[in-house]
């Protein structure tokens, strides 16, 4: 019986919930990145950041190459950068809203 669609999204939401996954989604959204260049911009363990890198990979969401002894990294399509853009204006606009909330919280002092 195939997953519903709904358990899919969620899985697939689940993947992209971990802060280091998040970043290197960022960072390859400017172009692909050697994993030293990954680790510079994302202060974490080797080990860590390869487990998040390999999660990233089963899922097909970012591919790798290897070019001599470095590995290099990207993203396998456009839609995560949109996908990325769609969470920040949607983070935005909750800010915003709680911010106006702050705002009548200290007007009605």
């Amino acid at each position: 019986m195939p997953v519903p669609l709904y358990q899919a999204k969620a899985e697939f939401f689940r993947m992209l919930g971990h802060p280091v996954r998040i970043r290197v989604l960022e960072l390859l959204a400017d172009g692909p990145k050697a994993v030293r260049e990954l680790l510079t911009e994302i202060e974490v363990e080797a080990s860590n950041l390869s487990q998040q890198l390999a999660v990233l990979r089963r899922s097909g969401i970012v591919t790798s190459t290897r070019e001599g002894s470095t590995v290099v990294y990207a993203l396998a399509g456009g839609d995560v950068v949109e996908l990325l853009r769609a969470a920040r204006r949607i983070l935005t606009e909750l800010l915003a809203d709680q911010n106006a909330l702050l705002a009548q919280l200290r007007d009605a002092d």
